[in-house]
């Protein structure tokens, strides 16, 4: 299909575009008015029509483990993160937009000097548990959160709080160490959702707030939950009766459990089947772009990517524009080695493009002294194409001289075994709704979830002031000064920027493009649902 055919039918197939209007546009390109119609073919604008209640809503998804826990402090997969949305709740979200939008919290007011933060509460929000929601368990939430025994996912961003108080039953206040203009984007953060007491005593209990209460929880096998009668919201959220998600790690069989009708919707199709799947009878192809991105982190404090000269030399040994091609088939665009794109406002355009370049790769690989092969570990869970993105690096890297070896992990145990544990692999990120919040959350020095081991006190002070400058000239020249520094200094290779491919049933009705995230930001399974 021509790609502006395919954009079309993405936008159409999203609610951007009519139905009038997609089929003018189409035969303007040369397209069939009959293929042009097979396209939305069924009811492929199921999303844009009245919600339906009822029936079992399921997902078939890549991204989950035998060590998945309902603890929302130790989440790092999309299947704890989609079903995680679907029973707990923040106090904020992020719009598709990007805009802040209340969940939990009625309203955020702040001081002149964006320290000081008063978020009151909704009244009559019930826990699953029948208890009704009140500031001491979103105090006692975000304290848990903050503990530094939590190991929780967001401990970097957490840390930069001084108190935390319930200022009245529905009211919290929170002061910052230091001016944070982002502090209600950060509360968005899907570790942090609300729970009764805030967790301490049971925090994998799995109740929350959200439209749906857990009723069945195996780990990397499947999840269930049912509707929760007493939810708040139920115009927005919990169409269905049930929703439940398998866990199908295999690409080829999730498409199959879509083929077959056992599941409504699947995660991850790979680029290079798209052309095939969107041919398939009754099934929809949703294609969002956003901050998602591929990696391959390398740890700076050991050996031997504990040395520049080897992390710039495997920099300009990646061929990008290649893997872009090959792996996302256009999906995508070329990353940069730090992990911000044109999504985010105030993105740093003028920094140079870093482009293939053996001979370069060379000169830096014989100045760090290293000959040993360089191990880097990869696996089909890391992300979609992973395994062959790593074969191209390795191509790549030979012919600058560079000896590779590529080590294929089994995916149970990737993401508590080798990720963040192992110093070179293949990872991904979702990207953040913020620029401080990405950067707080991987690269700070504080930050657990830091999986280049960039540890820099100058970095941190640059994020420091960003977080605080309300001057958006001088914050955009710290935000380039910081994204310099991971560039050419960190031990972050960034070679693409990959869009969210994910199929439906064109039964499924209520979904629409989220950039935040992959199954619309986690909220497909809370805000979608199965059209008569």
């Amino acid at each position: 299909m021509h790609p502006s055919m395919a954009a079309l039918a993405r936008q159409a197939t999203q609610g951007q575009l009519s139905r009038r209007d997609f089929m003018r546009r189409a035969m303007a390109l040369g397209m069939a008015a009959p293929f042009a119609a097979s396209l939305l073919s069924g009811q492929a604008f199921a999303n844009t029509g009245t919600p339906q209640r009822g029936g079992i809503l399921k997902a078939g998804m890549q991204g989950g483990e035998s060590t998945d826990s309902l603890d929302p402090a130790s989440w790092t997969s999309q299947v704890q993160h989609s079903f995680g949305q679907s029973w707990g709740e923040a106090l904020t979200n992020v719009s598709p937009e990007g805009e802040l939008t209340p969940r939990l919290a009625e309203s955020v007011e702040s001081s002149p000097d964006a320290r000081t933060w008063v978020f009151k509460l909704r009244r009559g929000v019930q826990f699953h548990n029948g208890q009704e929601m009140t500031s001491a368990d979103v105090v006692a939430t975000l304290q848990r959160h903050s503990n530094e025994d939590s190991q929780s996912g967001a401990l970097g961003i957490m840390r930069g709080i001084e108190s935390i108080q319930a200022t009245d039953t529905y009211e919290v206040t929170i002061v910052t160490l230091e001016p944070n203009a982002d502090l209600p984007f950060l509360l968005s953060d899907y570790h942090l959702m609300i729970q009764p007491g805030g967790g301490i005593d049971d925090p994998a209990a799995g109740i929350g707030t959200g439209p749906y209460k857990v009723v069945e929880f195996q780990p990397g096998v499947r999840q269930i939950a049912e509707r929760f009668e007493g939810y708040w919201n139920p115009d927005e959220y919990g169409f269905a009766d049930q929703i439940e998600i398998t866990v199908i790690n295999d690409p080829t069989a999730r498409i199959s459990a879509l083929q077959s009708g056992q599941v409504h919707m699947i995660n991850r199709v790979e680029p290079r089947v798209v052309e095939m799947v969107q041919r398939l009878p009754n099934i929809v192809i949703n294609n969002t772009s956003g901050r998602a991105q591929y990696v391959f982190p390398m740890h700076c404090d050991t050996a031997p990517f504990d040395n520049n000269d080897l992390r710039l030399a495997l920099k300009y040994a990646i061929n990008r524009d290649d893997m872009v091609e090959r792996i996302l088939r256009g999906y995508g665009s070329v990353g940069n080695d730090f992990p911000i794109n044109a999504a985010y406002p105030l993105f740093p355009d003028s920094i140079p493009q870093r482009e293939f370049d053996p001979e370069r790769a060379n000169y830096h690989y014989k100045k760090s002294g290293h000959s040993s092969p360089i191990v880097l570990r990869t696996s089909d869970v890391a992300f979609p194409g992973a395994v062959d993105a790593a074969q191209l690096f390795q191509q790549s890297c030979a012919q600058a001289g560079i000896n590779m070896e590529i080590r294929r992990e089994p995916g149970d145990g990737y993401w508590s075994e080798v990720w963040n544990k192992q110093p070179f692999c293949a990872s991904y990120w979702s990207g953040r709704p913020t620029q401080d919040q990405m950067y707080s959350t991987a690269y700070i020095s504080s930050a657990d979830w830091n999986d280049t081991r960039f540890f820099r006190d100058d970095f941190d002070a640059l994020a420091r002031e960003a977080r605080g400058e309300l001057d958006t000239t001088r914050r955009a020249e710290l935000y380039h000064d910081m994204a310099m520094m991971v560039r050419d200094e960190g031990g972050l290779i960034l070679p693409m920027f990959n869009d969210y491919i994910e199929a439906t049933l064109n039964s499924v009705g209520g979904w629409s493009a989220h950039p935040m995230g992959e199954m619309m930001a986690g909220f497909a399974l809370s805000k979608c649902w199965l059209a008569s």
